[in-house]
């Protein structure tokens, strides 16, 4: 699932356009919960941004930079058995959850996908929660989804790794530091309609898609509420 959110009309739209690819494993007869997707997509976008190897003169740290001066494009695709050894195989970090195993990649030029990635499929990743999750931690980050929204499960996984991003780049280095010494612990649950307004009027980081699949342009798909950067109290 292709997704940046940077409306249309940007000037990051001038630069040359890079990409975060994302793999999840779903295999035919154990698939993860959708919830512990979606948690995990978002922790290993931060684990990609924390590590060494993004930062400073880091291996990975040109393209980190020439990602983020234009769209933060991300795309989840899906893979199982060979194809998820082969990914493997390729630079990258595997981050799992309590049932879901993402593993992403530095950033790639967006017409620059290497082959066992490109065959991954991109579309219709499906998942869903055996049990409704337990209400989140408002003492770690919470990344909030648009309730009059429906997107799929890989849609939902940018989304949230866009979430986590905005979040990241809004703390302090202080702030970072303890987040990504903690694990990067964080939920991610649907707000209900009336948190969901006073969420997007609270000066939280904000997700704007930008319309490229499933959803509208600058429809807004997640409030990033990391302790650190509310101005008062959790938004219940």
């Amino acid at each position: 699932m292709s997704d940046s959110p940077i409306p249309a009309e940007n000037p990051r739209d001038e630069a040359p356009q890079f990409v975060l690819p994302l793999v999840v494993r779903i295999e035919r007869d154990a698939p993860p919960a959708r919830t512990d997707a979606l948690e995990t997509s978002a922790r290993a976008v931060l684990t990609l941004l924390g590590d060494e190897r993004a930062l400073g003169d880091g291996e990975w740290a040109e393209a980190v930079r020439n990602w983020e001066d234009a769209r933060i494009r991300k795309v989840v695709r899906r893979a199982r058995g060979a194809e998820w050894r082969r990914a493997g195989t390729l630079p990258g970090i595997t981050v799992t959850g309590k049932s879901a195993q993402v593993r992403v990649f530095p950033p790639i030029p967006l017409d620059g996908w290497p082959k066992d990635l490109a065959r991954l499929q991109v579309s219709g990743t499906e998942l869903d929660d055996p049990e409704p999750p337990l209400d989140a931690d408002r003492a770690e980050p919470v990344l909030w989804l648009n309730p009059e929204l429906a997107m799929s499960a890989g849609k939902t996984m940018a989304q949230t790794g866009h979430g986590a991003q905005l979040a990241w780049w809004a703390l302090s280095e202080e702030s970072r530091a303890a987040w990504r010494d903690a694990g990067y612990p964080l939920s991610v649950r649907t707000a209900g309609p009336a948190q969901w307004t006073r969420l997007t009027h609270s000066g939280l980081p904000l997700v704007r898609d930008a319309g490229f699949t499933e959803i509208a342009p600058g429809s807004c798909t997640v409030v990033a509420d990391h302790p650190a950067l509310r101005r008062s109290g959790p938004l219940g």
